[in-house]
């Protein structure tokens, strides 16, 4: 096996790139004072992110996980989170297993 030069300087290249960027988040991230519409942005980064990882599997998978999903989202409204956890993935246990 033999590997292309470039191809290994473009993936290091990459990577260098991936990580410095990830670790000046942690520099930079103390010294920033974020106040109204800023810090509501970056508040609602993580949530926005949950739901861009889980939601194309949700909705493309199947009608049991689009259904638990449902029922998922009804139980985080009123149950703590290892509740709701637990009652998403007993719903797509109990809904694949009707197929």
């Amino acid at each position: 096996m033999s590997v292309d030069p470039a191809a290994l300087v473009a993936i290091v290249a990459m990577a260098v790139v991936t990580y410095l960027t990830r670790v000046t988040g942690f520099f930079i991230g103390d010294r920033l004072a974020l106040r109204g519409r800023a810090k509501a942005a970056f508040d609602a980064i993580p949530p926005a992110v949950l739901v861009a990882v889980i939601a194309p599997t949700a909705l493309a998978t199947g009608w049991p996980e689009t259904v638990a999903a449902v029922v998922t989202i009804i139980a985080a409204t009123r149950l703590p989170l290892l509740a709701t956890v637990a009652v998403g993935v007993l719903s797509v246990v109990a809904l694949r297993s009707l197929t």
